[in-house]
C-alpha cells in the first residue's frame, strides 16, 4: 500500500524538462525572467504568474515543454490569449489538454491520434507589439526542422529580445 500512494505524488511533482520566461515590454524596452516550474504543468500556474507581474506594458510567457512544443501565454483583461504550437500534445501532456479546454476547442482523441501536428490557439496574440501573424505562421510551419525551443529562439529574434531571452536560459543552464 505504501508504495502505491507514493507514486501519484511523485507525478504530482513530475515537471518536464524545458522552461518557462515571462516577457514584459516596458517603456521600450525588454525584460525577461524566468517562471517557476509550476508553469510547466499548469496553464493556471502560468497564467497567475504572469498576471502578478502587474506591468503596464505588454506581459507574456513562453514554455517550452520537453522540446516538444510550446505554450504562448498572454494574459488580457478580456481573457488570456493562447497559443498552443501542437494540438496533438494534449495527448500525452496535461498543459496541452488545459490549453484545448480554455480555447474551447473541440477536438476529440481520436482526431488528435490520427493527425499530423498543428497549432491551436490565437497566431496574432503578439501582433500588436511585434510579431505579426503571418511570420509566426511561418516559425510554426518549422516544426519540423527546429525544436520547440529554436522555435521560441525564432520568435524572441523577429521581436528584439533574444539577448535577455538568452541571458535567462544561461541562468537555467539551457
Amino acid at each position: 500500500m505504501g508504495a502505491q500512494s507514493a507514486q501519484p505524488q511523485k507525478r504530482a511533482v513530475d515537471v518536464p524538462d524545458g522552461f518557462g520566461v515571462a516577457v514584459v515590454r516596458e517603456d521600450g524596452k525588454w525584460r525577461c525572467t524566468a517562471m517557476r516550474a509550476a508553469a510547466l504543468t499548469s496553464l493556471t500556474a502560468a497564467e497567475t504568474e504572469l498576471r502578478e507581474l502587474r506591468s503596464a506594458g505588454a506581459v507574456f510567457g513562453l514554455l517550452d515543454i520537453d522540446d516538444e512544443f510550446f505554450v504562448i501565454v498572454r494574459p488580457a483583461p478580456s481573457g488570456t490569449k493562447l497559443l498552443l504550437s501542437d494540438a496533438t500534445a494534449a495527448l500525452d501532456y496535461d498543459i496541452a489538454a488545459e490549453v484545448l479546454e480554455k480555447l474551447d476547442a473541440d477536438i476529440e482523441d481520436e482526431d488528435l491520434e490520427r493527425a499530423d501536428p498543428f497549432e491551436e490557439g490565437d497566431l496574432g496574440l503578439l501582433s500588436d507589439i511585434g510579431l505579426p501573424e503571418a511570420v509566426l505562421g511561418v516559425i510554426l510551419d518549422e516544426s519540423d526542422d527546429l525544436y520547440a525551443d529554436e522555435q521560441l529562439g525564432r520568435i524572441a529574434r523577429e521581436m528584439g529580445f533574444a539577448d535577455e531571452l538568452a541571458a535567462v536560459l544561461e541562468r537555467l543552464d539551457r
